[in-house]
């Protein structure tokens, strides 16, 4: 019988390395793989081991520890079972469970992921700087901002994933703290942790970099390994993987770190208890296994996505624009990934229609999740800065467990088809029919290739530009605008074609032309919106893409505004397209507005195309004329029509449907734009509007008894980048939301005064004037606080406002540069007013004198020919194949056509040569 020497065990040295047991073995053992590391969970420290040998690490569930000087004492400062996941306690520095699988030295349990941040947090000083992503989980968002709020923080929200972005904010003595996730949640951006903590290390030493590894696990990645400071993880995620506890871990390699991270622990009393520490650990044990079935299954949810034409957002995609990065940092792409369907709506569909997948706002369980972050996890985040930071609000984020594939897409198709996102056909779920012939399809469709009448005359369209009078960028925040129509136009005119191409003039965007065969445009990505239906909220971005990658050259190559300009033309011409039909034609776009100034030239040039595609598509119908005058007989008691020169007679359905198109183009244009714009260029007069999305009656109110108003509108000349302008308003509001929101009050205040007084008709005119120069004098002060006015503008102010004029002027539109108003009062003499006009002029101002309050959208009335000049000649396009010597064709007969003259009359004279062209149809 063995000796009781002989039974006993070699010494158990440290993991994850053991040296050999036997003398035969010529060579170490290989490092443990992760997944060994994750199941081996015995503790090297032989003061850990448990008396009875129990395979489980045993649950010390109590408060206290008897003796002195003894190893724990109390359960907030150490506890075994918490010491088996990582080190608690500043008095230990062992190497256990956590660190081992994090390449860290020191590892920390704590109650929750957002209370592992809090502990983090507590590093700061009040006076230092962060700088953190702009595509954050909500929580950490909350607590920035409570800590910006209340404890003196500076943050700074930047794209961190173009590492070059955080330099500028890189303050010596300043930076504390560099806060990133990688991939970000929900939109699955990719951050270059390692270059980002080099550029952190060459220019700030003492800062630290804090990286959230919760989407990927220490199992995918490994941030202590590229260069960052401190790594924390949402253990209630996939370390734990059940979603039966609320755990967070914090790792680190650096000792003083360690100490600060042990003493914030123990005194503000948040480590994880005996019990949760126990059922973390039992997680991890299968971490490597569970992570490796969820990521496979990920990527065929995330295939069926991307076929399927949904814009998906999943770093194992080959089209992610950072899968380079994401592969040189990590050693998997997770189990989380996003998608778009253009339509928020559509969104909530599909996540009620779902039954495998549960709703959530959490990820990384074993069971399968669906979540809309807008709605859900990021609801805290103000909509204006979600959509500064370009977070869809129709977003759906899947987070995948470990059911079986198969299931799980069925049940993702299903919802599909039950929300009316696919339909099922050539046996294969299709969001899109398969791109076919154009010839086929019509035949399919039993449609003659004809065109429908509207195609075959000229149509002339003309929008208003605006001013807004009070609310400029609080708009964008709720706050109420009052704008107002001004008596400068935009005009389209479109001309019919035969050969299957359709074309562009922009002539005041550096003369740009441009022409495309119809069938030759990306088909292939357009859902287009049936008639009778209404946009989804949010577009298409896959249509915007293949609009830009396929049908346009590169922006670059591109006069300014005019690549923008044809991506919304093309955009709104492919929507609509839902039936058989592609109309074919020209357009060609002019303006007496000055481009870029702040004057809505952009929503004018919307609601010109808008138009002009609702008529040629067949999806407005304009009213018929309305029977005239007739003299009373014997059986008959006549009538009487009675003209209003074409105002009101284009009606409310019309002018509203326009408008849903018009802010469609808005937003390829611009982004997020606040709505007034398009409303005023469609409406005229001047309207109320406050955005929805605020808790508060959103919308649009006419002014009504709105008396017409003369302005100056002066373009100081200088470009302004609208996005720019809005985005840093929402960043202030961020970083100074408490007197950003006084800001923002006092211009609600504003604006209420004026709607009142321009509704009031008991309002004395020059009460009325007077109240409103005081209230653009107060207004324009509140938007230099905000940071959107420009030293141009500023010297415009002062010269109107200084001997002799004494007139008020504020900034309009998005400032930073644009144009500036100035009221001008009834009473105000020609004489000075032609001096402050020369004065201005020589200072290289372009000013217009013009009234606001007009009217708004105008449609050359289709009842009667278009005035054609006697020397205009303007030749078809593309005439029919064969016409006869009568100008016949199949039936047809060529109109006469003004495009020619429109072309090429002067600006100073195209609005009286537009009012010539016939009888004009208003809003």
């Amino acid at each position: 019988m063995a000796s009781a020497s002989s039974l006993q065990k070699a010494p158990v040295h440290d993991l994850p390395t053991p040296e050999p047991e036997s003398p035969a073995l010529t060579r170490s053992r290989q490092p443990y793989r992760f997944s060994t590391l994750c199941a081996t969970v015995d503790s090297p420290d032989a003061d850990h081991k448990d008396q009875h040998g129990s395979s489980s690490v045993p649950i010390y569930q109590t408060a206290t520890f008897k003796g002195v000087a003894g190893q724990y004492d109390y359960s907030r400062s150490g506890n075994p079972t918490r010491s088996h996941l990582g080190m608690d306690s500043d008095l230990y520095l062992t190497e256990h469970h956590i660190a081992k699988i994090s390449s860290a030295s020191h590892a920390f349990a704590v109650s929750s992921g957002m209370a592992a941040l809090d502990v983090i947090t507590r590093l700061l000083k009040p006076g230092c700087e962060v700088i953190a992503g702009d595509d954050l989980y909500g929580g950490t968002n909350r607590l920035l901002t409570y800590l910006r709020t209340h404890m003196g923080v500076t943050v700074h929200h930047v794209d961190t994933t173009k590492a070059d972005s955080v330099i500028p904010y890189l303050n010596p003595g300043k930076t504390a703290m560099v806060l990133l996730e990688s991939p970000t949640n929900p939109l699955l951006k990719i951050v270059d942790i390692a270059r980002i903590s080099s550029l952190v290390k060459e220019k700030c030493e003492d800062a630290v970099v804090v990286v959230d590894n919760t989407m990927m696990s220490p199992y995918l990645q490994r941030p202590l390994e590229h260069g960052a400071d401190i790594v924390y993880d949402s253990a209630t995620k996939y370390l734990s993987g059940h979603h039966d506890l609320m755990a967070g871990v914090i790792t680190c390699n650096r000792d003083d770190l360690a100490k600060e991270i042990a003493f914030m622990i123990n005194a503000v009393g948040n480590a994880l208890t005996p019990f949760d520490s126990f059922l973390l650990l039992r997680g991890t044990k299968t971490l490597a296994i569970r992570m490796d079935r969820q990521q496979s299954i990920a990527m065929l949810v995330a295939q069926m996505m991307s076929k399927l034409g949904f814009v998906t957002h999943y770093p194992g995609l080959p089209n992610h624009p950072s899968k380079e990065i994401h592969d040189r940092i990590s050693d998997g792409y997770g189990a989380v990934l996003s998608f778009e369907t253009g339509d928020k709506e559509l969104s909530e569909r599909i996540v009620a229609a779902t039954r495998l997948w549960g709703i959530s706002v959490s990820f990384g369980c074993v069971n399968s999740l669906i979540s809309m972050p807008c709605v859900m996890s990021h609801a805290s985040i103000d909509p204006a800065i979600r959509a500064a930071r370009g977070l869809p609000e129709d977003l759906i984020r899947l987070c995948v467990g470990i059911e079986d594939p198969a299931d799980l897409l069925d049940d993702l198709r299903h919802a599909f088809i039950e929300a009316g996102a696919i339909t099922f056909a050539a046996n294969d779920y299709i969001r899109i029919p398969n791109p076919i012939s154009r010839a086929v399809e019509k035949l399919a469709l039993g449609e003659a290739r004809t065109a429908r009448p509207q195609q075959h005359r000229e149509w002339f369209v003309s929008a208003p530009g605006k001013v807004i009078l009070f609310g400029e960028h609080a708009v964008v925040h709720g706050v109420t605008a009052v704008a107002a129509s001004v008596d400068l136009r935009c005009y389209g005119l479109t001309s019919p074609r035969y050969d299957n191409k359709i074309s562009v003039h922009f002539a005041d965007i550096s003369d740009y032309k441009q022409e495309w065969d119809v069938d030759e445009l990306p088909w292939d990505a357009v859902v287009p919106v049936p008639k009778g239906q209404d946009h989804p909220d949010t577009l298409d971005q896959r249509v915007v893409d293949a609009i830009k990658s396929k049908a346009l050259p590169a922006e670059a190559e591109m006069p300014p505004k005019a690549h923008a300009a044809a991506v919304a033309f093309l955009y709104l011409y492919m929507m609509m397209t839902s039936s058989g039909d592609r109309p074919s034609f020209h357009f060609v776009c002019r303006s007496t507005l000055p481009i870029g100034a702040g004057l809505g030239s952009s929503a004018s040039f919307s609601v010109c195309i808008a138009t002009a595609l609702l008529i040629l598509q067949g999806r407005i119908e304009l009213p018929t004329v309305p029977p005239p005058t007739r003299e009373p007989t014997d059986d008959d008691p006549g009538h009487v029509h009675l003209s209003h020169g074409g105002r009101r007679a284009i009606p409310p359905d019309i002018a509203e449907e326009t408008n849903r198109w018009a802010f469609i183009s808005e937003k390829v244009l611009h982004g997020n734009p606040s709505g007034v714009d398009n409303s005023v260029a469609v409406f005229g007069g001047a309207l109320a509007y406050v955005r929805p999305g605020f808790g508060k009656r959103s919308g649009m109110d006419q002014i009504q008894g709105f008396k017409s108003l003369r302005f100056l509108l002066i373009d100081s000349k200088v470009p302004r980048d609208t996005k720019a302008l809005v985005a840093g308003v929402a960043r202030k509001k961020v970083m100074e939301p408490e007197p950003v929101g006084r800001l923002l009050d006092a211009i609600q205040t504003i604006s209420n005064e004026a709607r009142r007084a321009l509704a009031d008709p008991e309002v004395p005119r020059n009460v009325l004037l007077r109240g409103l120069s005081a209230l653009i004098d107060e207004n324009h002060v509140h938007l230099t606080k905000l940071g959107v006015s420009h030293p141009s503008l500023e010297v415009i102010r002062a010269k109107t406002a200084g001997a002799p004029y004494r007139l008020s002027t504020k900034l309009t539109g998005a400032g930073g540069g644009g144009c500036a108003v100035t009221l001008v009062p009834d009473d105000f003499p020609e004489d000075k007013l032609e001096s402050l006009i020369a004065s201005l002029k020589a200072a290289d101002f372009q000013v217009y004198v013009t009234s606001v309050g007009g009217s708004g959208l105008g449609i050359l009335s289709p009842y009667d020919e278009i005035l054609v000049d006697e020397d205009d000649n303007s030749p078809p396009l593309s005439p029919p194949a064969t016409p006869d010597p009568n100008g016949h064709q199949d039936g047809l007969v060529l109109q006469p056509s003004v495009r020619h003259r429109f072309e090429s009359v002067s600006s100073a004279e195209l609005s009286q040569w537009a009012s010539g062209r016939g009888k004009w149809l208003y809003v």
